[in-house]
């Protein structure tokens, strides 16, 4: 999914950074230097730049030695998402089956089943 340019002013270098780092970046680049249509030099070039969490998500390979067995690492795995009163991130799981811990948001599922009690 391409990221679209939006005009809007109120964007910071953080908010941008903290998108790209959500959402993943890559870039994929073959450059070939040719003379004569005999090709000198060739260079390939992978680069990804994401969260761990993205990167998790997405199973993008690590470096090797990197220890997947630790907590941190599985709960980059869990999915998560941000919760629309407080902005901060939640397990996806919980926030739709109970809210949001921080701030309390309930989701309209759970407003519905306290309500029918």
């Amino acid at each position: 999914m391409a990221m679209q340019a939006e005009k809007d002013a109120g964007r910071t270098l953080a908010d941008v950074i903290d998108r790209i780092l959500d959402k993943g970046l890559v870039i994929n680049a073959d450059i070939t230097v040719s003379v004569a249509g005999v090709e000198l030099l060739g260079i390939k070039i992978k680069a990804a730049l994401a969260s761990f969490e993205t990167a998790a998500r997405y199973g993008l390979e690590f470096p090797s030695g990197t220890n997947l067995q630790q907590k941190a690492w599985e709960e980059a795995k869990v999915a998560k998402d941000i919760c629309p009163q407080c902005d901060k991130r939640v397990a996806l799981d919980e926030l739709m089956a109970i809210g949001c811990p921080w701030c309390g948001f309930l989701p309209a599922k759970v407003k519905k089943l306290l309500e029918a009690e």
